[in-house]
């Protein structure tokens, strides 16, 4: 008989992971003698089903509870010997996901692991061009002649490529089947199956494409491969300005890391996963590289993953949810445009691409490369600290220098009788590009717009005197703010300089294409926000089509802004820089001066200089002035000051615990319950602080209700520890209509 005082201890074991039926774990005793020796993450083998055959099964969890009645609970039989396999890796990573970022560890494995979907083996297909170059190119010049963009488009990426992945052909580059069937039919393309693994593009290109590197860029690699040689594996932080040629160097890494054998996973934001930067990729290594991305099947991810695992490719673009293919011997894993937001999962567990790269970095032997324009405050901070490697990139390699930039005062224009949108400068300017046929781009900064109040006289934003960031206007005439619930009355007049000219800001892209329209009727415009690109593919048609000149101004929101290179682009407005200045977020000064950065660095990228117009009722705030300057050192050293004296991230860390709830009243109970069991945790004095709690910047979404409060500390442990606390706490709790979140760092107010 058993020690009464000892309890059984169980381990929740989920069976023959890849099945799609991940939902279930299984529970069995654990024997004596593993109690020691068992972890989660680890494949054991078990007794299952009525025959009890031995099948293999992976520890999800281990506890000293069951549901079950405890006579009928089968015994753990053994530790499975020596197992490293990809799927053991992934089960340690969902282990390490869950742990770091809250959420369960259903959740975190679905996050890592791909379904394994019953697919049928997808026809892999190629287009080939068939014609001789002559002849191909008579019939393109005939079809930009009869306007059918879409053959156009095709016959000229295959007179340069010869050949291209059916899928990249329908996915990226726009072209429909019956396009396809259409040029086939007459001959001037076949569309060969099974050739797509083994050469999507001709070998003789791939070795073309890899451009001569400057000494800086040498430098780089250089560096980087040594400690790679060595041994030291790390990451490394490349701040390279606009059109530095960052890629290039990313391409030479990849290329010296599949050369001893190992692969590399490349992460870009969805964002800017365009036909050209694929290409690039295709061009240099040729069968080799794969694409992962959102608009992929279940199936067709799984297909990758298990290419992947078999060693059919070398290299794997895509956005965050690329970093878990299962390479069977990862080398590298590189982070273009670190700084974006959607590096950040907006699902539980909400982990971040970054940090979840260094662990995978950490269990798989690889480096990590990071690199942007404008790092996040939290790169720069790590490579300040010396735990990153930094290097520079100062000059612009794609021809051109970096833009001239003008800063509009638009309290000067109001004084001066101008009330258009648009200002003395920009105006001019916009009839100057006209005229000469280059290109426009007017940028919206309209990114987490919530109805911030400013005053058009003296620029004053109403702030919350606590949190330091800018109050929300709410119906009902109150201005709220987002983290701690401070509230006060609307008001008419500015507190600062008493104008009554004191109110919300409202602009959209329609209006502005609207009023474009009015004042320059002969311009060609093309709008790119949330109502245009609703359809797939639509984002790229929209692109594409402004590419090839078939419109003269591209109107958007932060969506134009990411990464293309558009030549024929001289002018960049950003209509009103103050929008992203007054979200109700730590990270506003932050997001603003990278989107105003990004803009400006879409300007004269050709041969022709470039021009940027900032408009703005703040023309002295620091992250104007620095992004005008295009000097990101400066405006660091503001960001990190302000950061440092209010304890955000990374001076601190935090942790959002969000509520959501069907009944208001409940979901108000369970945010002060869970508010004051974290007031009531043990603590060195000072060590946390806790805002809140108070209704969510939206407090209602699809009629659930939503409350957060924030918990600030120095040390991540601390707070792993209490949502570890608050995790038991909700458990005991039993919820049933209500249920909790954890976010660490948040990217943005809840």
């Amino acid at each position: 008989m058993q020690d009464m005082h000892e309890k059984d201890l169980y381990a929740d074991i989920i069976i023959d992971i890849a099945h799609e039926k991940v939902d279930r774990p299984f529970q069995y005793r654990i024997p004596q003698s593993l109690r020691e020796k068992l972890e989660v993450g680890m494949s054991v083998n078990v007794p299952f089903g009525k025959g009890n055959t031995m099948r293999k099964g992976y520890v999800m969890g281990i506890s000293d509870k069951t549901d079950y009645d405890p006579a009928k609970i089968k015994n753990l039989h053994s530790i499975a010997k020596g197992d490293v396999s990809a799927e053991n890796r992934m089960i340690k990573l969902a282990a390490w996901l869950r742990r770091t970022y809250g959420g369960t560890m259903i959740q975190a494995l679905k996050t890592v692991m791909p379904a394994k979907q019953s697919v049928k083996t997808l026809e892999k297909k190629t287009v080939v061009l068939r014609w001789d170059r002559q002849e191909a190119e008579e019939y393109y010049f005939q079809c930009i002649k009869k306007n059918r963009k879409a053959q156009a488009r095709l016959l000229k990426e295959l007179l340069e490529l010869q050949s291209l992945p059916y899928h990249l052909v329908t996915s990226k580059l726009n072209v429909s089947g019956t396009v396809i069937k259409t040029l086939e039919n007459q001959g001037i393309i076949k569309v060969e199956t099974q050739e797509y693994y083994r050469n999507p593009i001709k070998m003789s290109e791939t070795k073309q494409e890899g451009k001569n590197l400057s000494e800086s860029q040498k430098h780089i690699v250089r560096e980087i491969m040594a400690d790679y040689d060595k041994g030291q594996r790390q990451t490394y932080l490349i701040h390279g300005i606009t059109g530095s040629g960052k890629t290039e160097v990313y391409m030479k890494l990849i290329e010296e890391v599949v050369a001893r054998g190992k692969q590399a996973i490349v992460l870009i934001p969805e964002i800017a996963l365009t036909y050209q930067t694929v290409v690039r990729f295709y061009k240099r290594f040729g069968d080799r590289v794969s694409v992962m991305n959102s608009t992929l099947s279940d199936g067709e991810k799984f297909d990758q993953c298990r290419r992947a695992a078999e060693g059919d490719i070398d290299v794997i673009i895509g956005p965050r949810s690329a970093l878990f293919t299962p390479f069977p011997d990862l080398g590298l894993i590189v982070i273009d445009e670190e700084h974006e937001g959607t590096y950040k999962s907006e699902s539980s567990p909400k982990y971040h691409a970054r940090e979840t790269a260094e662990e995978i970095a950490r269990v798989s032997g690889a480096s990590v490369v990071l690199g942007s324009a404008t790092p996040s405050i939290e790169a720069y901070y790590r490579a300040k600290q010396q735990k990153y490697k930094m290097f520079r990139l100062t000059e612009r390699l794609t021809g051109g220098h970096l833009p001239k930039v003008y800063v509009a005062d638009l309290r000067e224009e109001l004084k001066n009788g101008n009330r258009s949108i648009f200002s003395m400068k920009m105006q001019e300017l916009i009839e100057d590009r006209l005229q000469k046929g280059q290109q426009i781009m007017l940028f919206l900064n309209r990114r987490g717009y919530a109805g911030f109040i400013s005053c058009r006289e003296c620029g004053h934003v109403m702030k919350c005197p606590h949190c330091d960031v800018s109050l929300s206007e709410h119906r009902g005439g109150k201005l709220v703010c987002h983290y701690c619930g401070y509230e006060q009355p609307a008001v008419n007049r500015c507190p600062k300089c008493g104008s009554k000219y004191i109110s919300g800001f409202r602009a959209g892209t329609q209006q502005i294409e609207e009023k474009l329209k009015e004042k320059y009727p002969q311009a060609r415009v093309l709008r790119m926000d949330a109502d245009t690109t609703k359809k797939k593919d639509s984002y790229e048609e929209i692109l594409s089509a402004f590419a090839n000149g078939e419109a003269d101004v591209l109107i958007g929101t932060q969506m134009i802004v990411k990464g293309h290179d558009f030549p024929n682009v001289t002018m960049v407005g950003i209509i009103a820089a103050d929008m992203s200045l007054s979200v109700g977020d730590y990270r506003a000064g932050e997001r603003t001066f990278q989107l105003l950065t990004q803009a400006a660095g879409r300007a004269g990228r050709g041969q022709n200089p470039g021009e940027v117009v900032i408009q703005t009722y703040q023309p002295e705030h620091y992250s104007v002035v620095h992004a005008a300057a295009q000097d990101y050192e400066s405006f660091y050293e503001e960001e990190i000051l302000y950061r440092e004296l209010l304890q955000y991230p990374p001076a601190a860390h935090m942790m959002a615990v969000q509520i959501f709830a069907k009944e208001e009243a409940a979901g108000y109970e369970l945010s002060n319950k869970l508010g004051n069991f974290s007031k009531g945790l043990p603590q060195k004095p000072g060590e946390m602080m806790i805002i809140g709690p108070a209704a969510a910047s939206i407090g209602k979404i699809n009629d659930v209700f939503r409350f957060v409060f924030y918990v600030k500390c120095g040390n991540y442990d601390k707070l792993v520890e209490v949502k570890d606390l608050l995790e038991e706490e909700i458990q005991k709790m039993q919820l049933k209509r209500e249920s909790v979140q954890f976010d660490f760092d948040p990217m943005s107010a809840f």
